[in-house]
């Protein structure tokens, strides 16, 4: 009998991208059961509330694979991967810059709980410059941004940005 390998990819998601869409895709191969933990930051201001983030990732892995759950969290990563059981942390990695901050919160993860180990997954080359909050600068200044999310998040981030204004107009 084998064990159910269980990792989570956290992450904020406002907007999910592909570059995020990458990883879930390639994350998946590697367990057997993928969790997107989608939280909240302090230190960032999100375009999207929690509940329209999570509708949002559902909505773009519910044709990846039945062994993916996409749940809110509020909690210590190390917290939350215990409490769903997860013994993988996956993560994406798009430059030098990234690995830095990752590497430093890979190291205090273990520190706080060592049976869980980091994954970091290098994004596809194409993918690599693109990140959610450059997404949202690019369309709040009314550049295009299909290129990085796909259509239909494309549409609710035209559609907020013109709730709320664009910069430079």
């Amino acid at each position: 009998m084998s064990v159910e390998r269980t990792g989570v990819y956290p992450g904020t998601f406002d907007p999910i991208t592909l570059g995020h869409m990458d990883i879930i895709r390639r994350g998946a191969k590697l367990v057997d059961r993928l969790i997107i933990g989608v939280t909240t930051n302090p230190s960032k201001s999100p375009m999207f509330s929690l509940d329209e983030r999570l509708a949002m990732v559902r909505r773009e892995c519910a044709s990846i694979s039945d062994d993916i759950e996409v749940v809110a969290f509020d909690a210590l990563l190390m917290d939350f991967a215990d409490s769903v059981g997860a013994g993988v942390i996956i993560r994406g990695l798009r430059a030098v810059a990234d690995f830095e901050y990752e590497y430093q919160m890979a190291g205090m993860n273990q520190q706080i709980n060592d049976r869980v180990e980091t994954v970091f997954l290098m994004a596809d080359v194409s993918l690599q410059p693109i990140a959610s909050r450059l997404v949202k600068e690019i369309a709040l200044y009314g550049g295009p941004i299909d290129k990085f999310v796909s259509p239909k998040v494309c549409a609710e981030v035209t559609e907020r940005v013109e709730k709320i204004g664009r910069k430079g107009s």
